[in-house]
């Protein structure tokens, strides 16, 4: 880092004690973002990709660049939100379009659909940030990521996309200690993941169906849910929400609203899976 400059007030090991390997990752992450000279972040607005980002702005200043995608799979609030969170991180941020729907390999829903819908969208935000002059891009992989299905994992190396987070070896759960002490508003927010993972390997993704999806999940979490997967089946839409709160979901009055939700969505069945929301819910068996 440039002399005189402050390092961001980061104590991992101090509170789980003293780590000297844990106590290092955030100089680790800082020197990794220093080192580049310059980087775009692709910027979803979830906890991993805010708190890189915050990270980058405060190291790099104006060498650092947001770039959020826009693209039907994505969530329609969170793609609206990106600009005013980008604004309170004090990062500049870049918008640009990704089209994985042009592309069969993708709409068809294979099991390696993920390395299809990344290698769209990190086209997308490369060829933005060299329009803005930065040759480095990088996403929000971190250490927890490596032991869940993630085709687009591949995408990323091909594409020579970095993980500052990974690379310094950084946890989400440390990540979201570190977004809390930063005052991060996406300290606690809920794991996010586009809304084609909703829809079963196999079955067609359509524009229209992931606008349905997305709106349901809206409605349900308008509801003071934190956490709810809408799994597509057809006629049948799943909900997946956290385990406490089940209960609540099952009551009259809430359920009554979610069923008119899915209804006004075309859905003739809404079912309540008692297991519970579980990232990768559709993911092949390991």
């Amino acid at each position: 880092m440039g002399q005189g400059k402050s390092r961001i007030g980061i104590t991992i090991g101090v509170e789980i004690g003293e780590n000297s390997l844990a106590s290092d990752r955030p100089g680790r992450l800082e020197n990794i973002l220093e080192e580049t000279g310059g980087l775009a972040v692709a910027f979803s607005g979830g906890c991993d990709s805010t708190f890189l980002a915050a990270v980058a702005a405060q190291v790099l200043g104006e060498r650092a660049l947001a770039i959020t995608v826009l693209s039907p799979i994505h969530p329609e609030r969170e793609q609206k939100g990106a600009a005013s969170l980008a604004a309170s991180i004090g990062i500049r941020q870049a918008v640009t379009e990704a089209h994985q729907m042009a592309h069969p390999e993708f709409t068809a829903n294979p099991p390696d659909r993920c390395y299809h819908c990344k290698k769209e969208l990190f086209a997308a935000v490369i060829a933005c940030a060299r329009e803005h002059g930065i040759e480095l891009v990088a996403d929000g992989t971190n250490t927890d990521d490596e032991a869940d299905y993630r085709p687009g994992r591949r995408a990323a190396s091909e594409l020579g996309i970095r993980s500052p987070l990974l690379e310094a070896g950084l946890s989400k759960a440390e990540i979201r200690e570190q977004s809390r002490r930063m005052g991060l508003p996406t300290a606690d927010k809920p794991a996010g993941a586009c809304i084609a993972s909703r829809f079963p390997y196999g079955t067609r993704i359509t524009e229209d169906g992931l606008r349905r999806i997305d709106r349901i999940e809206q409605a349900v979490k308008d509801l003071d849910f934190r956490q709810c997967r809408a799994r597509y089946h057809g006629e049948i839409v799943r909900l997946e929400l956290e385990p406490a709160d089940i209960e609540r979901a099952a009551t009259p009055a809430i359920r009554d609203r979610i069923t008119a939700a899915a209804r006004a969505e075309g859905f003739r069945f809404v079912t309540l899976d008692l297991s519970g929301y579980r990232t990768g819910g559709l993911n092949p068996d390991p």
